[in-house]
C-alpha cells in the first residue's frame, strides 16, 4: 500500500494535461470558443494551435476546425527553409503554419477533410473544401492527398498539387519555391498558392503573391487564406 501511495503521484505527473489530438477532441472536452488551445497530435508533445469553433454555442458543422495555415495580413515571413516548414512557424493567434510533421501526426490515422477560406480587398469572400485530406511522412517529403472537392465559390485551384511532394527554398525539387518565393505543394508550379509573398490585390506580377487561381487569377494576390482540417465520422 505505500509502495501505491509513492508510486501513484509519479504517474499522474507523468501523464499529459490533456489527450485532444485535434480541436474536434478540444471541442468535446467543453471548449466552445474559438481560440489557442494545446493538443497532442503525436502523443505526449504539445502543440499550440488556432482552434475555429464556428458561431457561439452553435452545434452545427461549422466548427470545431483545426486551422493549418493562416494568412491575414503579412506580419510573418512564409520564404522559410524545410525545418521551419516541418516544425512550424508564426503566431497562433495571427499568421502561422502549423507544421508539417503536426499534420501528419494528426491526419495519417484518421480520416480528415479539408477546407480552404478566403477573401480578397473588396471584402468578398469564397471557400473550397475537399472530403479527404491527408500527407505521407517526411520520407515521402510530406506528400500532399487531397480528393472529393466541394464548391464553395473558390474554385478547385488545389487539385493541381495532389500527389505531389512538399518543397522549400532548400529543397526545391522543380524549382518552384525559389522562382516564388513561397513553400507549398508544387506542380511546376502551382495554381494555389497560400504561402506565397504576402502582396496587395491586383496588378502584382504573375505568380507573385497569395494566390489562388480558380477565384482570382494569377495577377491578384489575396487578403487572407487559412487552411483548416476536421476529423470526418466514418
Amino acid at each position: 500500500m505505500m509502495f501505491l501511495v509513492l508510486v501513484l503521484p509519479l504517474l499522474v505527473g507523468s501523464t499529459p494535461i490533456s489527450q485532444e489530438t485535434d480541436c474536434s477532441d478540444v471541442y468535446a472536452n467543453g471548449q466552445t470558443l474559438s481560440g489557442v488551445y494545446t493538443i497532442y497530435p503525436a502523443g505526449e508533445t504539445p502543440v499550440q494551435v488556432y482552434c475555429d469553433m464556428g458561431c457561439l454555442g452553435s452545434q452545427s458543422e461549422d466548427g470545431r476546425w483545426t486551422v493549418i495555415q493562416r494568412r491575414m495580413d503579412g506580419s510573418v515571413n512564409f520564404y522559410r527553409a524545410w525545418d521551419a516548414y516541418k516544425n512550424g512557424f508564426g503566431d497562433m493567434n495571427g499568421e502561422y503554419w502549423l507544421g508539417l510533421e503536426n499534420i501528419y501526426q494528426i491526419t495519417w490515422s484518421q480520416r480528415y477533410m479539408l477546407r480552404v477560406e478566403m477573401e480578397d480587398f473588396d471584402g468578398g469572400r469564397v471557400n473550397a473544401g475537399y472530403a479527404l485530406f491527408y500527407i505521407d511522412s517526411e520520407l515521402q517529403k510530406y506528400r500532399l492527398h487531397i480528393s472529393g472537392y466541394i464548391d464553395g465559390g473558390a474554385g478547385d485551384s488545389l487539385i493541381n498539387s495532389n500527389e505531389k511532394e512538399f518543397g522549400t527554398f532548400d529543397k526545391d525539387i522543380n524549382n518552384c519555391a525559389k522562382t516564388y518565393e513561397g513553400a507549398f505543394w508544387f506542380n511546376n508550379c502551382f495554381q494555389a498558392h497560400p504561402n506565397g509573398v504576402y502582396k496587395w490585390g491586383s496588378g502584382v506580377a504573375a505568380y507573385t503573391g497569395v494566390h489562388w487561381y480558380h477565384w482570382k487569377g494569377c495577377y491578384y494576390s489575396l487578403k487572407s487564406i487559412a487552411m483548416k482540417i476536421r476529423r470526418v465520422s466514418l
